[in-house]
């Protein structure tokens, strides 16, 4: 079956399909073809995340250890901003609470390969477009905004993308073909699909149907009622073509996709959270600076703000810019103040561990500074600073869906928007903040009265108790169910 031509039973035209092969074409004369290498693979711990959820690389080395194919799960993805890498990482930690190994498969990082190459590439081009969209604009009025909310919505991108695939699967020959293989982005589902993998989950990230995702072969798995309506139908996906939709059994609405330590603590965290509110005790917010510094404008206004009420004890400020030590270089220029009270913690992930874990359960003041250039530290150093925050600000992305009181801000890509608007639906999240006037004005509320924060944490718990952040336990039970694991 030739994936790229018929989708869903919705045949492509002509132009479409020829168009997917000429890029394909294109794509091999730039990155070349290696579907005749075999990569000889093999595990090794990761360093950062295997002392706490047992993550396992799959690595380009013969002689590293076996994988494990027994209890074992396949988390495939690739690094793109990094909304995929965290839902990964929650993908992993269930699976780890659940019995399983798992094996991270990252096809970005097996740069020798073709597919490594052409994903570096395309990675590269997102990221330009993102920067330039806070940039200009012009830009993002015109092309970034229609182009992440629509363009990527057509079914037309899914048979471009599908080929393209193609010249991914290379590098899973080593991969044992019945193991439970979930992706937490389209590139890596499809090339599991083409390469013969049996069961593949589609891990399908944010809130908005794209035909983008689509990896038809796999079960399809999405965090919203809204979402799986919309893929289900395949709703405005060429137009208003009426399409045939995807079958029975291959969508699931499964929750959010959080990690377990996240989901366990929820409620002791959300208590202390509201004995700080009622005790009056200095909250905690926490500044996310993803996307190669998207909207660094938006953090120095709240930084600006925050200082003050950090100098009288009135608040502390976490803020962690990733791998990005530009912005933290651009925030200096910007405050120079900010350096002289910032307790830093770079490329020491013992030192930024440790007060992750001090700060759940003890007071904690000033301003605290993180930057690791490992991407795993600095991914999921956000991760271990959610327990003990108060307010996590950030654009709504994949942290949106997290169980943690958070100030949305201007979006990054017009898809972003309904994460915002799933987050204060539930509420466990503030509607999108889309000024710099409007993120303070409600940053300040919630900082001098009770009512939002606490109806935040409430609703957290209330969440939780049907299952809204119980996402990636479902999933990993939908990818270990046919196989006997």
């Amino acid at each position: 079956m030739d994936r790229a031509k018929v989708i869903f039973g919705n045949e492509m035209p002509e132009k479409v399909y020829n168009k997917a092969i000429n890029t394909k074409r294109k794509y091999i004369k730039k990155f070349g073809n290696d579907e005749a290498t075999r990569y000889r693979l093999g595990v090794e711990p990761n360093s950062v995340l295997a002392p706490y959820i047992g993550v396992q690389n799959i690595v380009i080395d013969e002689k590293a250890a076996a994988i494990e194919p027994d209890k074992g799960v396949v988390i495939g993805n690739i690094r793109m901003g990094y909304g995929h890498y965290r839902i990964s990482i929650a993908i992993a930690s269930a699976a780890y609470s659940m019995g399983y190994t798992p094996y991270w498969f990252d096809l970005h990082s097996y740069s020798e390969t073709t597919g490594g190459r052409l994903i570096a590439h395309l990675n590269k081009l997102y990221s330009l477009g993102s920067r330039l969209s806070q940039k200009y604009s012009i830009f993002n009025k015109l092309y970034w905004e229609p182009l992440n909310s629509e363009g990527f919505k057509k079914l037309s991108y899914n048979a471009a993308d599908q080929k393209a695939a193609e010249l991914m699967t290379t590098v899973y020959k080593d991969i044992p073909k019945d193991m439970p293989f979930l992706a937490t982005h389209v590139w890596p589902a499809q090339a599991a699909i083409h390469s013969g993998v049996k069961r593949v989950i589609n891990v399908i990230p944010d809130n908005w149907p794209m035909g983008l995702h689509l990896a038809e072969g796999s079960i399809h798995t999405v965090q919203t009622p809204s979402s799986y309506l919309g893929y289900k139908t395949l709703k405005g996906m060429d137009g208003n073509r009426t399409l045939k939709p995807i079958p029975e059994g291959d969508i699931h609405c499964v929750g959010h996709y959080v990690d377990h330590e996240l989901v366990v603590n929820l409620e002791a965290d959300c208590k202390r959270r509201l004995d700080r509110i009622i005790e009056q005790r200095p909250k905690r917010i926490l500044l996310t600076i993803g996307g190669a510094g998207a909207q660094k404008e938006i953090f120095a206004a709240v930084i600006r703000n925050l200082l003050p009420k950090v100098r009288l004890g009135k608040a502390v400020l976490y803020i962690n810019v990733g791998d990005y030590i530009n912005v933290w270089e651009q925030l200096n220029k910007e405050i120079p103040e900010l350096k002289e009270v910032a307790e830093l913690y770079f490329d020491s992930w013992e030192k930024s561990s440790r007060f992750a874990e001090t700060a759940i359960k003890e007071e904690v003041k000033g301003v605290h500074v993180f930057c690791h250039q490992n991407i795993f530290e600095a991914v999921y150093t956000t991760n271990l600073l959610m327990r003990s925050t108060d307010i996590m600000l950030t654009k709504p992305s994949e942290l949106a869906f997290y169980p943690v009181p958070k100030l949305l801000i201007k979006r990054v890509g017009g898809h972003e928007a309904w994460g915002a608007v799933r987050a204060a639906e539930i509420g466990d999240g503030t509607i999108e903040c889309g000024t710099i006037g409007n993120t303070l004005q409600m940053l300040e509320l919630m900082l001098s009265e009770k009512e939002i924060l606490t109806m935040l944490c409430e609703n957290i718990v209330a969440a939780n108790k049907i299952g809204i952040y119980s996402g990636a336990y479902k999933a990993v039970e939908l990818a270990v169910k046919a196989t006997g694991l």
